[in-house]
């Protein structure tokens, strides 16, 4: 029993010292996490340095985009296919896809016609993307484009169980092509778009161009992170994004 107590009170010492080493190590807040030590509170304060000046250039890249001029004039008023709340078909332009506001976000699902599936990566992001569509419609336009058939675009939604995602075909339209949704050869790109209306005309603001930009040693495009929770999950953790891991359609049947 007295080695027990004694024990206890050696570890409690430890703990105490530890702690006070890591309060005595310079810090950019007065918050510290049990037991770290001073090294661990010296190398934190490195990354949260880091992590500031990256919080102040996403602000910055941000600022900047919000200030780019107007970009082209769209070539035409395309006109869209989508399904009522009773699965009817029906046609929309996209001048009546404003409905928020003079903002319109687009996101070109790779399912193209002669695909048997849909892009498992795309499918990733848009299941994050229909939580968060509520959240994002208070303030702007989103919808989703796709180049497969409206009734093949909805079975697969509900298959995933996506229910706030206005989704579009653009079968019988050239906007993936014109706006780089499509290459020559047809096949499909993951590309987002945005439009804004200005004096009843709708012009292009911005696009995630650097999916065409050469790319970093060890990093692919990344041209949507941003609206992408996955991957910056991932970062936050000692294993990071993996070299070779991608997400899956389904996970039970690769088990």
């Amino acid at each position: 029993m007295a080695k027990r107590k004694a024990a206890k009170r050696k570890a409690a010492k430890t703990a105490k010292r530890s702690t006070a080493k890591a309060k005595a190590a310079p810090s950019l807040h007065k918050e510290h996490f049990p037991g770290e030590g001073a090294g661990y509170r010296k190398a934190r304060n490195e990354l949260l340095k880091a992590e500031m000046a990256l919080r102040r250039n996403v602000e910055a890249v941000a600022a900047l985009r919000r200030k780019l001029p107007s970009g082209g004039e769209v070539p035409q008023d395309y006109e869209f296919e989508e399904t009522d709340d009773f699965g009817n078909a029906r046609r929309v332009k996209m001048s009546e896809l404003f409905k928020r506001g003079n903002s319109l976000v687009v996101y070109n699902y790779m399912y193209g016609p002669a695909m048997p599936k849909p892009c498992p990566m795309c499918t990733a992001m848009l299941d994050s993307l229909d939580g968060a569509a509520k959240h994002a419609g208070q303030r702007v336009d989103l919808v989703v484009v796709a180049k497969s058939p409206i009734e093949r675009i909805r079975q697969f939604a509900r298959e995933r169980g996506w229910k706030n995602l206005r989704l579009l075909s653009s079968a019988g339209n050239s906007y993936n092509r014109d706006y780089h949704g499509e290459d020559e050869s047809g096949s499909q790109n993951p590309m987002l778009n945005v439009f804004t209306r200005r004096a009843g005309k709708i012009h292009h603001s911005w696009g995630s161009e650097m999916l065409f930009a050469p790319e970093d040693p060890g990093q692919n495009a990344r041209h949507v992170d941003l609206i992408w929770p996955l991957w910056n999950v991932l970062d936050t953790t000692p294993e990071g994004r993996g070299k070779d891991w991608y997400p899956r359609l389904d996970y039970a049947a690769a088990a």
